[in-house]
């Protein structure tokens, strides 16, 4: 009631192709090239004998099917640091630390909020809500990878991101080693292919 945290967010789905290891992105409207994001695939030996990569979930551009992925940005921290400062400055750090964590789950709490109603948007979610256990169990098809996850641990794929969504607009910023503010922010890519699945990229050479 007294908006001492605000929450922000942005998110969108373009038309894509794999390019080998690669999701390329296109303008809707041209069918040119946007950006495009480098992935990795993983090198080492595995069990089923699959190098996984994320651009395996997105059709390649000779496929009879047009493909596509979304994108998002969020926060819930707008607000969180000057609400810290005003704790810590009464000397309640516990406090202090709360407002921050609670504006860490609230970002949790917004990406996965946008990533059903992104689903829905896109057409491929129909029916009622997940359940808060099938949330958790991830019940629904489709996955939002962020930069940083172990399927993709290059955090400078976010400046292609953050460009691709315009997300300071909605008052998110990266600052040079690409850690987003406010703290309290959570980024990705939007997958709905009926198969992709989160995976360990494992070490990279």
């Amino acid at each position: 009631d007294e908006e001492m945290l605000v929450a922000r967010g942005v998110y969108g789905y373009w038309p894509a192709y794999a390019d080998g290891d690669d999701i390329v992105v296109r303008d809707p409207k041209t069918g040119r090239p946007l950006t495009t994001f480098n992935m990795l695939r993983q090198q080492q030996v595995q069990r089923d004998g699959v190098h996984r990569c994320l651009a395996d979930f997105v059709p390649s551009d000779d496929s009879e099917i047009v493909g596509h992925v979304g994108a998002f940005a969020v926060t819930a921290g707008l607000g969180a640091n000057e609400l810290a400062e005003s704790f810590e400055k009464q000397g309640d750090d516990y406090q202090a630390i709360m407002a921050k964590a609670l504006a860490d789950r609230l970002a949790e709490a917004f990406a996965e909020y946008l990533h059903e109603q992104a689903r829905r948007d896109w057409g491929y979610e129909t029916g009622p809500a997940p359940s808060p256990a099938g949330l958790v169990g991830e019940k629904y098809r489709g996955i939002r990878p962020a930069y940083g996850y172990p399927a993709c641990p290059d955090h400078s794929e976010k400046d292609k991101l953050f460009a691709l969504l315009q997300a300071e607009e909605s008052g998110l910023a990266l600052t040079e080693s690409w850690a987003m503010t406010p703290a309290a922010s959570v980024s990705g890519i939007y997958i709905g292919h009926p198969k992709a699945r989160y995976f360990q990229l494992g070490r990279v050479e």
